[in-house]
């Protein structure tokens, strides 16, 4: 069997690109692993910034909760595990490596990219590891981006800025259009851009989206103890502070 490392050195080699978005390969295997149906609701995470610290902070509320919760990130820091989390804890690199020994079973003449070989992995373990729920970042945009083969049960959208232009586009309408496709038909998405592109806006209403925006449907307060939380509803108050760096 390969090592971790053996493993990921053959992907970097298989697809001559390090990007190839579109959703067509991808999903191809998806269906030969029965990936595409997973019997627990997901959580996708688009846009330009804090998409790890929002993919952390709910990870750790969910567990508070008592759910067992399936992380995925990009890139990693340090090594490839982090990438995967399964309740609490990083996938090991015989886990991951049985993961891609499955997907290499099925795939045949398909070229996956590294991304792609990541995120089949991640679904196939929190698939045997029985999660209670998925929380998945996007890789890159998102209508096209690998993550967006799984329908995502709620959408959350960060900030949208300027970036991989080359890919996305070069204004924030057109970005925010392409991080706006992990929305689905009359699911839940929430925006915590302050001052979000119409573009999502607009296409939340085609998909008749129920979309939250930061200062229009909610808001927050720093506290001396922590921070608060207000909608039309009664506020949370002295909610603890995420155990994060940053203000």
């Amino acid at each position: 069997m390969k090592t971790l490392t053996e493993w990921l050195n053959w992907q970097n080699s298989l697809h001559p690109s390090k990007i190839e978005l579109g959703l067509n390969r991808v999903r191809i295997v998806a269906e030969r692993l029965n990936l595409l149906t997973p019997n627990f609701p997901i959580v996708t995470v688009a846009g330009t910034n804090g998409k790890g610290s929002s993919v952390t902070m709910l990870d750790a509320m969910l567990t508070a909760n008592n759910m067992r919760v399936g992380r995925y990130t990009s890139p990693h820091l340090l090594h490839y595990n982090e990438r995967i989390w399964i309740a609490g804890t990083e996938a090991s690199d015989t886990q991951i490596c049985q993961a891609f020994t499955t997907i290499e079973a099925v795939r045949t003449e398909i070229l996956l990219t590294f991304f792609e070989f990541a995120t089949l992995a991640a679904m196939i373990l929190f698939q045997k590891n029985k999660v209670d729920i998925a929380v998945l970042e996007v890789g890159l945009g998102g209508r096209l981006d690998a993550v967006n083969i799984f329908d995502a049960d709620i959408a959350l959208i960060t900030t949208i800025d300027i970036d991989h232009s080359d890919w996305l586009g070069d204004n924030r309408e057109t970005i925010g259009l392409e991080k706006a496709g992990i929305l689905r038909y009359k699911k839940t998405a929430v925006c915590s851009d302050p001052n979000p592109p119409q573009s999502i806006i607009q296409y939340a209403k085609q998909l008749t989206t129920k979309l939250y925006c930061i200062q229009r449907d909610f808001t927050y307060q720093k506290t001396k103890n922590g921070w608060t939380w207000q909608t039309d509803n009664d506020p949370i108050i002295d909610l603890p502070k995420p155990n994060l760096r940053g203000d």
